[in-house]
């Protein structure tokens, strides 16, 4: 394989994937898609309940934050994927485009609604989400809890619940490597390279013209590059090329090539603490009665595509107002028909479901910044959880409407009583406790390359601000993290960086 390419785009996540292949499409020259893990050839990759045991793998970059302050000093796994198809070969491929004014309110030229929508379209078209088919009788009442959209998933538009949309294909799933990637390299000329971490990206006067590699092999861009290695990857390789706040990098023995102060920063993610139920006949888990079931699983998936292992584990939700009043939803749940363990164990005996509720637009911010020079030591990662006090009153709020919301869903037979925190765990300061305690993230990293003008570190058309021949694709640009779900958005922002860099390098 030639080590040269017209653009080099690094990162084969969900934005990746699809910035190379549209390069590709548009005629813009050889694109070369490296990817620092192996190909999502993994059987577990495909089907969707595979996910249990991918998420902590090898193919996962397995990342810690730095412990949290307003979680008393506790530390969060960061899952992020690390094979072909990036997160989006992991996660549990929920499709949400977010709420239209999630992006008006970005206030960033270009990148309204009515902007962003034929993107989005566009990738729909080939991805083709819908709701998944054989959920658990549990998730099938929730559509129930608001009226309005039984037969439809629910939105963060307005107050809804039910059946999530999902980017599978025949119960398998189908992501921008399936959708995108491969047709691509078929048709055009892409080609992609696996198990190649890069370590920084070299500039002549300011011209972005080579990648190199992690073992110091360097790749030639004659174009440009185009960073895609996700919110926590895209700052981190930047700063070690020498773009970034002057003096972190200069503390470090970086060479500055640009002072971006803003690199790293604004870091956050959707917030989230959750209520677990257990008791027998209700959700899926593991009791002496469903283990015939359980023996089956992987037959009747392999057979019918039917099943437990059919399911992503979160299979709906809802969309609601933390304080019940008349504004627009500000948390979402997610709801899995597992028993989900609360005593740190992965598996648990018994049955029962899970549901948490999470902030939509999180105040809070934290922010990245490198431990070292060396691209094998992990950098330091601050979401920041909680440091707003808004998003512990709005996460408080809406613990107390999703226990009082899972009490009147028509589960029937199947309703479970609620195990922890428990019904006893009542008060306020109890639940921020509980929120202390247990809350976590919805792994929705974002922000940390933010667009914008002026001291943004990339512009409204994803090139890096301060240098040339080089842009920024996926969520790490997000100036806020959209209102569900980030890889729908991440996807769409693939899409338009590559009509920004095919349009900018003609």
């Amino acid at each position: 394989m030639s080590t040269d390419a017209d653009f080099i785009v690094i990162g084969a996540g969900s934005a990746g994937c699809i910035a190379a292949a549209e390069l590709a499409r548009r005629g813009v020259g050889r694109v070369l898609l490296l990817e620092a893990g192996p190909s999502d050839s993994h059987p577990l990759v495909k089907i969707p309940f595979g996910l249990v045991w991918l998420m902590g793998s090898k193919r996962d970059w397995r990342f810690k934050s730095k412990p949290q302050k307003g979680l008393g000093g506790r530390q969060l796994n960061v899952h992020r994927g690390r094979m072909l198809g990036g997160s989006g070969s992991i996660n549990s491929m929920v499709w949400f485009r977010g709420r239209r004014d999630d992006f008006d309110g970005w206030n960033v030229n270009g990148w309204a609604w009515p902007e962003v929508e034929p993107a989005f379209e566009a990738v729909e078209a080939k991805l083709q989400p819908n709701q998944m088919i054989g959920v658990h009788p549990l998730v099938q009442a929730l559509s129930g809890l608001f009226g309005g959209n039984a037969n439809e998933a629910p939105t963060p538009e307005y107050e809804s619940a039910g059946t999530f949309r999902f980017n599978m294909r025949a119960a398998r799933r189908w992501s921008a490597a399936d959708a995108f990637l491969r047709p691509a390299q078929d048709a055009y000329d892409l080609k992609v390279r696996a198990d190649s971490e890069v370590d920084r990206v070299e500039f002549d006067d300011g011209q972005a013209k080579r990648v190199v590699l992690i073992d110091g092999m360097k790749l030639n861009a004659s174009r440009g590059i185009i960073l895609s290695a996700g919110s926590i990857g895209s700052p981190a390789i930047l700063m070690r090329s020498g773009i970034g706040p002057a003096a972190h990098l200069q503390e470090l023995g970086i060479a500055v090539i640009h002072g971006s102060n803003e690199v790293g920063e604004n870091l956050h993610d959707h917030p989230a603490v959750g209520l677990h139920f257990a008791g027998p006949r209700s959700g899926y888990g593991l009791t002496l009665s469903q283990l015939p079931a359980w023996a089956l699983a992987p037959f009747r998936y392999l057979f019918t595509r039917k099943g437990r292992f059919a399911s992503p584990t979160v299979e709906g939700g809802a969309f609601f107002n933390a304080r019940d009043d008349v504004g627009e939803p500000d948390v979402q749940c997610h709801f899995i028909p597992f028993m989900v363990d609360w005593k740190g164990s992965r598996f648990a005996h018994g049955s029962g479901y899970f549901a948490d509720v999470c902030v939509c637009r999180p105040k809070s911010r934290g922010r990245l910044r490198l431990t070292s020079a060396d691209p094998n030591v992990a950098p330091d990662i601050d979401l920041g959880l909680f440091q707003d006090p808004d998003d512990v009153e709005t996460l408080l709020a809406g613990l107390k409407r999703l226990r009082a919301l899972m009490n009147k869903a028509a589960f029937g037979k199947y309703r479970a009583p609620e195990a922890f925190p428990g019904p006893d765990v009542s008060s306020d300061e109890a639940l921020r406790q509980h929120i202390k305690n247990r809350g976590a993230t919805a792994y929705h990293p974002v922000g940390t390359l933010r667009m914008g003008e002026r001291t943004a570190p990339v512009t409204p058309r994803l090139a890096v601000a301060g240098v040339s021949g080089i842009w920024v694709a996926d969520a790490s640009v997000m100036p806020a993290v959209t209102s569900a779900n980030t890889n729908a958005p991440s996807m769409m922002i693939g899409y338009r960086a590559a009509e920004f860099i095919s349009e900018d390098a003609a």
